[in-house]
């Protein structure tokens, strides 16, 4: 919603946002960068697909905006 809100505000000509999410556990002690070193560790991948007429640096900025949304 922030991206479409950004977008809009902006008059940059995106059409679409897809967010794909992929869910996993890994055992905590595969995890060399994780806190917890015993029991199982929830991942989350990530894929944001923008579709729309946009150049490279709207496309940029807006993936900027994803990154400092504090939902994921």
């Amino acid at each position: 919603m922030t991206v479409r809100m950004y977008a809009d505000r902006k008059g940059w000509p995106l059409k679409r946002v897809r967010v794909t999410l992929r869910h996993s556990r890994i055992h905590a002690e595969d995890c060399a960068d994780c806190e917890a070193t015993k029991g199982w560790i929830d991942h989350i991948d990530r894929d944001i697909e923008l579709a729309g007429d946009l150049d490279d640096s709207q496309r940029q900025r807006l993936l900027q905006i994803v990154e400092r949304c504090p939902v994921h």
